[in-house]
């Protein structure tokens, strides 16, 4: 490896962590405000459609996907559960766009949420590039 490649890899590998980890606390900190029913989320999940009774589902199963993503040896499954979750998001956000919502935000989340994947995981990589 010369010494350029290595530079890259490095700032590849630490750019993935750090997005990596910001993306965790957000989602565990989204995790917590369903399963405590803050008052904006109920409002803002029922401009959505989504009854409060549903929010502490959502909220563990939010909180599950961000522990598995947070672990290395489960990053890749909790990235698949959380693109799930997103996928949803976004869908009920483009049926709900009279009010307002923004249903791009949860699909660029995703994207990025994988990029910084990619970036740190040889496994994804390896995966992708169809290597054995």
């Amino acid at each position: 490896m010369t010494h350029n490649n290595f530079i890259r890899s490095k700032t590849a590998l630490w750019t993935g962590r750090i997005l990596k980890y910001v993306f965790v606390l957000f989602l565990l900190f989204d995790a917590l405000m369903k399963l405590i029913r803050e008052p904006h989320v109920l409002r803002d999940s029922g401009s959505l459609g989504i009854s409060a009774g549903n929010l502490p589902a959502l909220g563990l199963y939010l909180l599950g996907s961000a522990i598995c993503f947070a672990i290395p040896r489960t990053a890749l499954l909790g990235a698949a559960l959380i693109t799930a979750y997103l996928g949803g998001a976004a869908a009920v956000t483009l049926i709900s766009k009279l009010v307002g919502h923004p249903y791009v935000f949860p699909i660029v989340f995703c994207v990025l949420l994988w990029t910084a994947e990619y970036l740190q995981s040889e496994r994804l990589k390896r995966v992708l590039s169809n290597q054995n």
